[in-house]
Formats: C-alpha cells, structure tokens, sequence
C-alpha cells in the first residue's frame, strides 16, 4: 500500500514537471517566432519608406505578441495551479452554502 502511494505522488511530480516544462517551451517558442516576425515586420515597413519608430509603433508588429500572449498567460495560469476565480475560498464557501441549504431543507420535513 505503501509503495502504490509512493507511484502516485511521482506520477503527480512527473505529470507536473512534464507541464512546467512544456510552459517553458512554451514561452521560449513564444519569444523566439514574435522576435522573428517583430523583426521581419520591421524590415519589410522599412523597405517601403517608413523610419524605424513608425514601423516599430505599427500595430502589426504586435498584435501577435498580444494574442499569443493572452493564451500564454492562461498557460501559465493553469501549470501554476492561479485560479483567482475557483480557489480554495470559494470552494468552502460553496461547500458551507450548500450544507446548510441540506440542513434547511431536512428541518423543513421534522
């Protein structure tokens, strides 16, 4: 019994390196493609006549680092187990409504 508890908490360390390496990738992939469209983006509004801070400040340099980002983020969200919305608090409170909603609704039938 000892030893099947042992499995699962390494299955459940393995499980949680395996996505906290794969948001790390994640992330490296994220920075090197926008480095490399920022970059192309750039270059090629340069080529067509405008000086670097105008191609630099166009929105299509970074609406895909504002997108990606987005979804990186709730990535993230989820490797490091950061739910503002569903934590532990509102489970408990969720837990003690519907207890004494049980509680009311057996003191009704007595």
């Amino acid at each position: 019994m000892m030893d099947n508890d042992k499995k699962k908490k390494m299955l459940r360390a393995q499980k949680q390196v395996a996505e906290l390496k794969g948001f790390y990738i994640h992330l490296a992939v994220y920075l090197a493609v926008n480095l490399l469209i920022t970059s192309v983006k750039i270059i090629g509004n340069m080529s067509h006549g405008e000086s670097f801070l105008e191609a630099f400040w166009d929105f299509g340099a970074f609406a895909v680092w504002l997108f990606w980002g987005i979804g990186l983020v709730f990535h993230g969200l989820k490797v490091f187990s950061y739910n503002p919305f569903f934590n532990k608090d509102w489970e408990e409170r969720q837990i003690r409504k519907y207890m004494e909603k049980e509680k009311k609704e057996s003191e009704r039938y007595r």
